[in-house]
């Protein structure tokens, strides 16, 4: 897939003017003007716009309502694709161009999220926070530019440089699903390798990729010399006519090179000489030489066609591609990392206020336990058991704490650029999404579900398009097995002019002594004795005074040719191995699909057996609550009963978070997590969300309130500790 991007504002650039050295090279480089052929027009980099789906809006829990809607900031995106135009600035190609600094300020959501030095944060405001701060993310997207670079890097007939296909998960406290490591995610740093020449895709080298024939500059270059020189040389030879032969020489020459895309080569010389001379024996003194030449030349085995022409500009075109579907699969791979890290904090949320009730419950029994020690109605160890189990409950509740100010931390760091802002550091974070199980799992064959990810996962996209690269790379490097045939055809011309040597004119010169001037055997510029000037001389260029034209072959045969067969066969054996990893994938992600179904079949089960060991629990705590109103049981015994219900209301929400982690594993197998999420990857590429995501299996919770941390129920003023019992309101 492809997004559109907006193109930069061009700087204005000022044109100083050009010097004129003489009036023959502006002549001559006007000439050239007029000889060079029309620019290559640049080649369309049409984008297709992402369908944006409308997201349901999420309902929302009785938190703080936001005081205004966040608004999208600007992300560093741009068609680098497009040369930057020359005119009217013809300067503006040969100036560097300035890039904007990372932007490191989160966007104004994080902001109307807080309330009272609070985040109250959705799981859907936390997929949105991520798409827009996270900088694993925001890291990726470069490469997007990068891609573009290449590809107009590879328009030029230059070889490309390859794009980082890999995932970024450089975000603490942020885990993902799979078997292999490789596939869908690693743990840390960048995984799964790059793309384009010398290396490959899914951990395959290809450093045959983008080897063949010798490419033309389809740039057209365009290259001058201008040069003065002054010889003055001693005689050392008895026939010289002067002591000393000074010459003075102004040359100005000019080429012009351009290949085009079927293996031609086209070249244009003109070249221009100013020569004054104090030798006797010159014909012209000042004279005045031009020539220039029109050459094609065709590669008509090794080069020719298309394809070895064209197969860098193919593969960044596929390296593009490649770098859209790695930047979906790093979407994928961070929104998969951010929900974990949600529920985990649910999780420690939840664990808090269970911890906080157990410990409210065993004070209060302690309590009741010293005022019944006081009357002798229960012994002294009594309240010893009683003391020890409020010890524990404490340190467990301390540990939850640490845990809960952790997932936290962990929480701003991952959904934020930065975490300097004071304000943002010491805010607690408050969820306001809780677990919700569907009534009834929706039961898919699990060859459907097997199927939509072969035809999903963005890891088997990008080897399908490696394979294609891989394909039009081992064909360029068959065609680099031919010898090397050009034919070739060029015209030209020359012409003189200047003055004729008064020294070779009589009466200086006596024709008994030495040659003079003759008309007859002069120049035909000069049959008229001259003089000829330059405008002449370019004149004599094109009609066919002194033509020089003709046509040939060239023929490069390397004998024994190993170096050629070497490549053919290694490319062929990397095609190959592309294949079978592309096999091995497949069979990778089926394993990891029916694994996913696995694991939501089994966290789906704990949580009904959690379910029922919690109100089991909590019904033999009820029932011993009402023995030891009758002095059937002791206090010993509902605390024990107490500290089984905080368990296994713990190991309840624990059960829930595994198994909405196992949800979303099973869509990340998959490939349907976005889609599910309802997440807009178009947006996600610009950085700006303004639809919500609306994550599934998702309900608001109804106890959140503008207080803060969550806090348990006070205690009834019973003598007896039953209405403080935990899990009264799980």
């Amino acid at each position: 897939m492809s997004f559109a991007r907006p193109t930069a504002a061009q700087r204005p650039n000022g044109q100083p003017p050009l010097p004129v050295t003489s009036l023959a090279i502006l002549t001559a480089t006007v000439l050239l003007g007029l000889t060079l052929p029309s620019t290559l027009c640049a080649q369309d980099a049409s984008a297709t716009s992402a369908s944006q789906t409308q997201a349901a809006p999420a309902s929302i829990p009785p938190a703080p309502q936001p005081a205004a809607p966040a608004q999208p900031q600007q992300i560093h995106l741009q068609d680098y694709s497009r040369a930057r135009p020359a005119f009217p600035h013809i300067l503006q190609p040969y100036r560097p161009q300035e890039l904007a600094q990372p932007n490191l300020a989160n966007s104004p959501r994080i902001d109307s999220l807080m309330h009272d030095g609070k985040v109250y944060l959705s799981i859907d405001d936390a997929i949105a926070l991520t798409l827009e701060n996270n900088l694993d993310i925001d890291i990726a997207r470069y490469n997007l530019n990068i891609a573009d670079t290449d590809y107009l890097r590879a328009k030029s007939g230059a070889n490309i440089l390859g794009v980082n296909a890999g995932i970024v998960q450089n975000t603490p406290g942020g885990g993902v699903g799979g078997l292999g490591g490789t596939v869908g995610s690693g743990t840390g740093g960048t995984t799964v390798a790059a793309s384009g020449i010398g290396t490959g895709t899914n951990g395959l080298v290809s450093s045959t990729l983008g080897i063949g024939s010798t490419i033309t500059s389809f740039d057209p270059v365009v290259t001058s010399t201008l040069q003065l020189d002054k010889d003055n040389t001693e005689s050392t030879s008895v026939l010289s006519p002067v002591p000393v032969l000074a010459q003075n020489t102004y040359t100005a020459d000019f080429a012009y090179t351009q290949g085009f895309q079927w293996g031609t080569a086209m070249s244009v010389g003109f070249n221009n000489s100013h020569i004054t001379t104090n030798s006797p024996t010159s014909l012209l003194t000042p004279g005045v030489s031009s020539n220039f030449q029109f050459k094609i030349t065709q590669n008509l085995l090794q080069g020719f066609g298309s394809l070895p022409n064209l197969r860098f500009i193919r593969i960044a075109k596929n390296n593009r591609e490649i770098s859209d579907v790695a930047f979906r699969l790093q979407i994928i791979t961070t929104v998969d990392q951010i929900e974990d890290m949600y529920w985990d904090l649910v999780y420690a949320y939840e664990n808090v206020r269970v911890q906080q009730e157990a410990l409210t419950y065993a004070q209060k029994a302690l309590d009741d336990s010293k005022q019944q020690a006081k009357v002798g109605t229960v012994p002294p160890i009594q309240v010893v058991s009683a003391q020890s189990t409020v010890s524990t409950d404490q340190q467990n509740l301390i540990l939850a704490q640490n845990n809960l100010e952790l997932e936290e931390l962990l929480m701003k760091n991952a959904l934020s650029r930065s975490i300097e802002d004071p304000v943002l550091a010491e805010a607690d974070v408050i969820p306001t999404s809780t677990m919700q199980l569907p009534e009834q799992e929706p039961v898919v064959p699990i060859q459907d579900l097997i199927h939509q990810a072969l035809d999903h996962r963005a890891e088997l996209v990008e080897s399908r398009i490696d394979l294609n690269s891989r394909d039009l790379s081992s064909k360029a490097v068959r065609n680099a097995m031919l010898p090397t045939l050009d034919a070739f055809a060029y015209y030209g011309g020359s012409g003189v002019g200047g003055n004729v040597n008064p020294a070779v004119v009589p009466p200086i010169c006596n024709p008994t002594v030495s040659s003079c001037f003759s008309s007859s055997v002069a120049p035909p510029p000069f049959a008229n004795g001259g003089p000829v000037g330059y405008g002449s001389a370019l004149n004599q260029l094109v009609n066919s005074t002194a033509p020089d034209k003709g046509v040939g072959l060239t023929l490069t045969v390397p004998l024994r040719n190993r170096e050629a067969q070497a490549n053919q066969v290694r490319a062929e054996l990397e095609y190959r191995q592309a294949e079978v990893r592309l096999h091995q994938l497949e069979n990778q992600i089926r394993i990891e699909v029916r694994n996913a179904q696995f694991d939501v079949r089994q966290n789906r089960a704990s949580v009904q057996a959690a379910q029922y060991a919690f109100d089991f629990a909590h019904q033999t705590l009820d029932a011993d609550q009402q023995k030891l109103k009758v002095g059937l049981t002791t206090t010993t015994a509902i605390l024990q009963d107490a500290s089984t219900v905080t368990t296994a209301e713990s190991n309840l929400v624990s059960a829930k978070a595994a198994y909405e982690k196992s949800r979303i594993e099973l869509d990340r197998a998959t490939g349907l997590l976005l889609d599910h999420a309802n997440i807009d990857v178009a947006e996600a590429t610009r950085g700006q969300v303004t639809h919500l995501p609306n994550v599934p299996y998702v309900a608001p919770r109804p106890d959140v309130q503008p207080g803060g941390r969550p806090s348990p129920q006070p205690p009834a003023s019973s003598s007896q500790p039953s209405a403080a019992a935990p899990g009264g309101r799980m």
